[in-house]
């Protein structure tokens, strides 16, 4: 999917699963100015459910373009998105005061995925990557907090032929300290219809959400703080 593209304003990639959260930094990054370059990747995950909602989401907010790349993250396997291991249900709480970091962390996959959207940025030639990690309501991922984010950033400054060339790389992580209903109420603000997009990490063969894996549960609990119903609820 692409649109014509506009030169007069900057240009950004924004990585797009098709999730809350990555449309609403989506959205953040249009409404900072940028034309957007939705990137969203077709990794090996045990459904393409949220590859259905990256393109309405894309679509709906108006990118410039939206590239799927393709890439087998199921070769290595060893976590409940990529391989025969169970999503674990209700259990969001399980370990209040010694959290650990959940089967459904994907190793690598924030760090393989910042690679190749800094290099379509440097293709487009922009200098900035849109992520939506968060390091208050999440399932304890270590490759989404802000020390990940700052180090990878000083990587691409020393890994590409822009920022040697005096372009620096600059990566955008505008959710990382809000919470859930923060996001859900920026997200509406700026116009993201959340019934177009997909948290659930165990869908049912219609794609509808599980409502008791750990990111239904962050969703739910988000929508209902706010005195909402999430619109992807029965």
């Amino acid at each position: 999917m692409t649109t014509t593209p506009d030169h007069s304003t900057p240009h950004a990639v924004v990585l797009l699963s098709g999730g809350l959260d990555s449309a609403t930094t989506l959205a953040i990054a249009r409404h900072d100015g940028f034309a957007c370059h939705a990137l969203s990747f077709d990794y090996g995950q045990r459904h393409r459910v949220e590859l259905r909602a990256a393109r309405r989401v894309a679509q709906h907010l108006g990118v410039t373009s939206h590239r799927t790349v393709t890439i087998d993250l199921r070769a290595f396997g060893h976590s409940a998105l990529t391989d025969d291991i169970d999503v674990p249900k209700d259990q969001l709480d399980a370990h209040p005061d010694h959290p650990v970091i959940p089967v459904t962390y994907v190793p690598a996959r924030n760090t393989i995925f910042l690679a190749y959207a800094l290099a379509l940025a440097e293709v487009i030639g922009s200098s900035d990557i849109y992520i939506g990690v968060n390091a208050v309501d999440y399932s304890g991922y270590p490759d989404c907090r802000p020390e990940f984010v700052s180090a990878f950033q000083s990587l691409a400054r020393l890994a590409t032929k822009a920022s040697v060339e005096g372009s620096p790389l600059n990566i955008h992580t505008p959710l990382i300290n809000m919470t859930k209903p923060q996001i859900i109420e920026h997200g509406r603000l700026l116009g993201v219809d959340f019934a177009m997009t997909h948290s659930c990490y165990d869908p049912g063969p219609s794609g509808n959400p599980c409502t008791h894996c750990d990111a239904c549960l962050l969703r739910q609990r988000a929508f209902e703080s706010l005195g909402l119903r999430d619109p992807l609820l029965p």
